[in-house]
């Protein structure tokens, strides 16, 4: 194991911590006397227009920075990743989520501790294109011989949170009059929720586990195949016996997993198991056999292109040098704001309702995978590592928790996402909406780094403690993100982006940022609690005194 470089040992830490000793902000004056600076920090990635020209650096931060990167290594160790080599040290395993999306007959072919991943890959997606064909076409029907006409995905975490997320994103896809639901939580709710309305003979479930043990996903797939049979029979169909029950559960569900003896027991045909590997984390699957949903719901071709944006941006990571490597040079800036300016959190502020749950998504990517208090060798960080990732669609949240981005005494970066053509072009007496849409975008991102003096307030007419109230500080750092259209492309290039931002903060801070030993102890102590819950007052003996009275306290009210 190679032990991570100690980014604070750099000689370009040093430098950094020298610039920001010497650091005023000034976006007024860094604009006004330099004219080139909009175009020298506009770069292109794919599709998408990044400009980081409103962010709080100079030439000579961003050139300190570049050299940071050059120093703890971040273009060896993504070669390293792309390679196969086992980066993942805790679990020793390789990290190849952007194998997923390598096209077909790609040389030199993948070949990753003597398997043929390139092989392996195109397999499965061609069984997963194959199949959704056959659920689109009406060749695979359910028990009584109708069409699906609607998918319903199991599963939590990066099994639900990217295609519920990719789902939205792509509404204006779903052509095919099959609609996709999505259930994660273990809260009977979101079940009870999601299968009201449903006609359960056209109803396909989706069980997304891949070791097919996730106590919230099995949990709630044999709440769905309750559902079946109590709703077949209450239909008229004939579900009284073993046989019946599990010719319904044959026609009704299918599995993403590795595990197929557990997906037969359940009563799930193997053949109709939908496996990825254990070198894709959940969070960086949406891509993987974890998209089946999507593929169904969206179709193969518009899977593909997903794939197809996701691998526009691996090689541009790649290829281009680190100075004008966008996801790498974003990377920067987080490294910048969380250890030299106290930066704790960042907003994702999307400009399209379609993308509202892209914040969502992203807390996963980059919490799960950069929340880490050691290094991967084992030894524990030299300095703060992570930051809170949060947001809303604009312009929802201009109502909301803008004020304290404008006004508050926090600083937070934010990345403001946008695409010049809406999916649904409306006009409101003339007025293009989403022209109007468009210029709270640019308005917030002008305000947010300029803001407004006080003698800008006083020149308005304010007077007295209202021009205190009504001066904005500005240097409010903010990157926007601009592409044409919201296309399954696109989206695969956002996706990407953020993954190798998360990827390259990971190895500037020397962390492994793709494994989530954080969320095992309270699975594992859930376990424990559950029976207590239930009653037993030997394990209600063994937990601490809150907990023994919250149980109580359940035990008194519920009903």
């Amino acid at each position: 194991m190679n032990a991570p470089i100690d980014c604070t040992s750099t000689s370009a830490w040093a430098e950094l911590e020298a610039h920001k000793s010497a650091f005023t902000p000034d976006l007024r004056g860094w604009f006004a006397a330099d004219a080139g600076r909009v175009e020298r920090m506009s770069l292109p990635l794919a599709d998408l227009h990044v400009d980081l020209s409103k962010n709080l650096v100079t030439d000579e931060i961003l050139a300190s920075l570049v050299k940071l990167a050059e120093e703890t290594g971040v273009a060896d160790r993504y070669a390293a990743m792309l390679a196969g080599e086992h980066i993942n040290t805790t679990e020793d395993r390789a990290v190849l989520h952007t194998a997923l999306r390598r096209p077909a007959g790609m040389e030199p072919a993948l070949v990753v501790d003597g398997q043929d991943v390139d092989s392996d890959v195109q397999e499965v997606l061609a069984s997963m294109s194959a199949f959704a064909e056959r659920v689109r076409s009406g060749e695979w029907l359910g028990i009584t011989g109708k069409k699906v006409e609607t998918i319903v995905n199991i599963g939590i975490g990066g099994s639900d949170l990217g295609p519920v997320m990719v789902y939205e994103t792509l509404e204006p896809y779903a052509t095919a009059g099959i609609e996709a639901r999505f259930v994660s939580n273990i809260d009977p709710t979101d079940m009870g929720q999601k299968v009201k309305g449903l006609d359960p003979e056209t109803t396909l479930f989706i069980v997304a586990s891949k070791t097919f043990t996730t106590l919230e996903t099995l949990t709630n797939a044999r709440l769905a195949r309750d559902w079946l049979w109590t709703a077949l029979a209450e239909a008229g169909v004939a579900v009284g016996t073993d046989e019946e029950k599990a010719d319904a559960v044959a026609h009704h569900f299918v599995a993403v997993s590795t595990a197929l003896d557990k997906v037969a027991a359940f009563g799930i045909d193997p053949a109709n198991a939908f496996g990825f590997w254990d070198w894709v984390g959940g969070r960086y699957s949406v891509d993987s056999a974890i998209g089946l949903s999507l593929s169904i719901a969206l179709g193969p071709d518009v899977f593909g292109d997903l794939l197809e944006g996701f691998h526009a941006v691996d090689k541009h990571v790649a290829e281009t040098p680190l100075a004008e490597n966008v996801p790498v040079l974003m990377g920067l800036l987080n490294v910048w704001y969380v250890n030299f300016l106290g930066a704790q959190s960042h907003a994702v502020l999307p400009y399209a309702q379609q993308l509202h749950r892209f914040p969502a998504y992203l807390q996963q990517l980059t919490m799960e995978s950069n929340g880490k208090s050691v290094r991967w060798d084992g030894t524990p960080v030299t300095t703060e590592t992570g930051e809170i990732f949060w947001g809303e669609p604009g312009t929802n949240g201009q109502h909301a928790f803008y004020q304290l981005i404008h006004q508050g005494t926090k600083l937070i970066p934010a990345d403001f996402i946008a695409v010049a053509n809406p999916a649904y072009p409306l006009e409101d007496g003339g007025q293009d909406v989403h022209a109007l849409f468009l210029a709270n975008y640019l308005a917030q991102t002008k305000a947010l780094a300029f803001g407004k003096t006080a003698e800008e307030v006083e020149a308005e007419g304010t007077t007295g403690a209202l021009v205190a109230a009504r001066t904005f500080a500005g240097n409010r750092p903010t990157t926007s993100i601009f592409a044409p259209s919201l296309t399954p492309q696109v989206l695969g290039q956002l996706i990407a982006l953020y993954e190798h931002i998360t990827f390259t903060q990971g190895v500037i801070w020397g962390i492994n940022s793709f494994d989530q030993w954080g969320v095992e102890l309270g699975k594992k102590l859930a376990l424990e609690i559950a029976p207590a819950i239930e009653g037993d007052d030997a394990a209600l003996s063994a937990q601490d005194a809150s907990t023994q009275a919250l149980i109580a306290y359940y035990r008194a009210n519920r009903k």
